[in-house]
């Protein structure tokens, strides 16, 4: 008993030294086009098309200070052409204290998007409406599964002799 008290104890203590909060939001780039102001009236068109690109960017700012960001963009168009084009990169610093290093970047480009990703998601929604569209509510982001292909990626592609994207 006297055993399990003990690596309790430590866990906790583990735990309680770990410290991560937000020092700030933000958006880096912000764009919307809409080639046509016709194809806000007129709708959508017939079978519209949306393509999404998101990336996931951590840096080190300083000894404890962090950037995470998240690039989005999406392009809608139909057979008539573009209805429209938007990327938003939005990110926030993050103080972090007292992580082990082996799980500072799985943190940064995982954790941290998380906590991002409903901010860029109201700004996407607004975006779209508000340039006379339907809004894009965005569904949720895996950004663990998106972690785990980017490194199953780059083992593939050191293992290929190629440097990974």
């Amino acid at each position: 008993m006297a055993e399990d008290e003990i690596e309790t104890d430590e866990k906790e203590s583990v735990e309680a030294e770990f410290q991560a909060r937000i020092l700030s939001q933000y958006i880096r780039d912000l764009s919307f086009e809409s080639p046509s102001i016709d194809r806000a009236q007129d709708g959508p068109g017939e079978n519209p098309n949306l393509e999404l690109e998101v990336n996931v960017i951590a840096l080190s700012v300083r000894e404890n200070l962090y950037q995470s960001e998240i690039e989005f963009k999406a392009k809608a168009t139909d057979d008539i052409g573009t209805i429209y084009h938007m990327e938003c990169t939005y990110g926030g610093v993050f103080q972090v204290d007292s992580v082990p290093r082996e799980a500072l970047e799985p943190f940064m480009l995982v954790n941290c998007p998380t906590m991002l990703f409903p901010f860029l998601r109201r700004i996407i929604a607004d975006l779209t409406r508000e340039g006379g569209f339907p809004p894009l509510f965005l569904d949720p982001i895996d950004f663990g599964a998106l972690y785990l292909n980017r490194m199953k990626e780059a083992e593939a592609a050191a293992g290929n002799g190629q440097l990974p994207n």
